[in-house]
């Protein structure tokens, strides 16, 4: 055994998957990463129970607090996705046990997927889906998203991509964040407070910021009022930051253009739904954040993390660290 082997942590990855992706390719991503350090994979409930005793870095989608109560040695959970608030935070926190999170894994492919619902609603793909499907060759007019103003509200990870991939289309851009002095890409940053200045300016509104007290519910019947109607809702945030029988209502009363929804309150969004009738809504399955290189975006993390741990013996001062 080397050195560098018997003073690594080991590592632990729990055994649910994401996006219909088997967790087996994030362990042999961490594997191929990290050659010289023990990489444990725990295929059932009872092998996370019995590896987790004696485990340094847990990492998974989730832990609970039956699973923590087996963890003798745990400093570090890297949670696989960029949301920490389904944790048993204060649980982790009692046992001393640091978190990290997947911030940044998503922005490349929920960029896209942004990008693509704006162009989806400015060159009305909508509409011509709808007459392929009755084969009907008929000329309609498109919009130009040239010269328009996109808001984003929210400037993490997947803000910022949002406005990089934005670059290039000649828009203006206006960012709301939290804390608008410590600024951003976008031509302009604005608080929360100023959110229905930027509402009137506004042609495309795209919500990526994460759910938290300031912002469940955050776009209701009066942000629909201040709202152009010739605005579309772009949301890839979570679905509670928009109050749905507001959003109802402004889609009835042709307050907005449309809205490309990949999250929703409730989610999944029940059959009998009256969204799923409108035909200027498109939704999507909350599949923005898949993407084929998730894991490997996330072993990157994780690997440099044990890279800086082995180094160091400390758990601090780690890329992605919430706590």
């Amino acid at each position: 055994m080397t050195d560098e082997e018997s003073d690594s942590p080991t590592v632990l990855v729990l055994r649910r998957g994401t996006h219909g992706m088997p967790v087996f390719d994030y362990v042999a991503e961490l594997r191929e990463r990290l050659p010289n350090h023990e990489i444990l994979h725990a295929r059932t409930p009872e092998e996370e129970r019995e590896f987790i005793a004696d485990a340094d870095i847990v990492a998974g989608m989730s832990i609970d607090e039956e699973l923590l109560s087996h963890a003798k040695n745990l400093r570090l959970f890297a949670c696989a996705y960029a949301g920490t608030g389904h944790l048993p935070l204060s649980a982790l926190e009692s046992q001393n046990v640091a978190v990290t999170n997947a911030s940044g894994v998503h922005g490349p492919n929920i960029g896209e997927h942004v990008l693509g619902a704006i162009l989806t609603f400015s060159r009305d793909f909508l509409r011509a889906g709808r007459q392929q499907s009755r084969r009907e060759w008929r000329h309609f007019q498109a919009d130009e998203l040239q010269g328009s103003t996109v808001t984003v509200v929210g400037l993490g990870a997947i803000g910022e991509a949002v406005v990089e991939r934005l670059d290039g289309f000649g828009v203006e851009t206006i960012g709301v964040r939290y804390s608008p002095e410590k600024g951003g890409q976008t031509d302009e940053v604005l608080g929360f407070d100023e959110l229905h200045d930027a509402l009137t300016r506004t042609d495309y509104l795209v919500l990526a910021c994460p759910l938290t007290d300031e912002t469940e519910g955050l776009l209701g019947t009066a942000e629909f009022d201040t709202l152009p109607p010739s605005a579309v809702l772009v949301n890839v945030a979570r679905g509670r930051v928009v109050e749905t029988d507001a959003l109802l209502s402004a889609i009835r009363g042709n307050q907005i253009r449309g809205a490309a929804l990949d999250v929703t309150d409730p989610e999944p969004l029940p059959e009998d739904h009256p969204l799923w009738n409108f035909e200027n809504v498109l939704i999507t399955p909350h599949m923005a954040g898949h993407t084929p290189k998730y894991f490997a975006r996330l072993a990157d993390i994780l690997a440099e993390n044990v890279r800086r741990v082995s180094e160091t013996g400390e758990y601090q001062e780690l890329r992605n660290q919430v706590r």
